[in-house]
């Protein structure tokens, strides 16, 4: 069966079991099988969450703050940037140190050079979540916008905004200034859905229809909008949802939310 559904779709919407969370306490307090580093070995890097995989780059903790909670604020601050955080900053979150500061930026850096997302190719909606199924698992709504080149491969993935817990803001040129210092040919955008519920809301199709023709003018192709939570995603191009927003011009200003 061919794969590659755009610009045609083809398939149905497919449920992921990405697991569930850790609780915030100390990793000794846990059953042995449920360990982050037993858990890696048995299961691979994929089952766990970001904050696992932190707790076993960072290995302990300090009195006062287990390494679980110090991997949380760790996330934290990674989700806050764009780019890499340098040593010194990282170095001031209590429990960090130089130490390991320096080790999480330079696994951050190898890792983007050699098995960052940059370079994938984008055939399906599936492609699209396992790049960015990661960020389901946070209490905030994250906007993340994908640039692609013509082939459609992944030029980056960004975190636009991050907003409260049920909705965040978004503007176009926000969206879309990345884009185009990238020269990017086409974009996709995605954001999760904290309260796990995958129907767009009237809001989410605003905001759809107002990236698509601020797309449209600047020459580059909106490919799709992506709605996920940490076992399931909506596809706007998939479901048809793409042809038949209402044109921008018929929505009136105000500030943009998703929700």
């Amino acid at each position: 069966m061919n794969n590659d559904i755009y610009p045609d779709f083809i398939g149905h919407l497919e449920v992921r079991d990405t697991g569930g969370l850790m609780p915030i306490r100390g990793i000794r307090g846990l059953p042995p099988t449920d360990r982050p580093r037993e858990r890696l070995f048995h299961e691979g890097p994929a089952a766990l969450s970001d904050y696992e995989l932190l707790a076993i780059l960072l290995n302990t903790g300090i009195k006062g703050k287990n390494v679980t909670v110090l991997a949380r604020e760790l996330l934290e601050r990674l989700d806050q940037d764009k780019a890499i955080p340098p040593v010194d900053e990282l170095a001031r979150i209590g429990g960090m140190g130089e130490s390991k500061a320096s080790a999480v930026v330079a696994m951050l850096e190898f890792g983007r050079r050699r098995w960052g997302s940059t370079g994938q190719r984008i055939r399906h909606p599936s492609d699209i979540y396992s790049i960015i199924r990661h960020h389901a698992d946070r209490k905030q709504e994250r906007f993340l916008c994908l640039s692609l080149n013509g082939a459609h491969e992944v030029l980056e993935v960004r975190i636009i905004t991050t907003g409260l817990v049920n909705r965040t803001i978004v503007h176009p040129r926000e969206v879309l200034a990345d884009a185009v210092t990238d020269r990017a040919a086409a974009v996709i955008v995605a954001h999760n859905h904290p309260s796990g519920k995958l129907t767009p809301s009237p809001e989410d199709d605003e905001i759809t229809s107002r990236l698509k023709s601020a797309a449209d003018i600047l020459g580059i192709h909106f490919l799709d909008h992506l709605i996920f939570t940490a076992a399931v995603w909506f596809s706007y191009r998939q479901s048809g949802r793409l042809e038949t927003l209402p044109p921008p011009e018929t929505l009136g200003p105000g500030p943009m939310t998703a929700s």
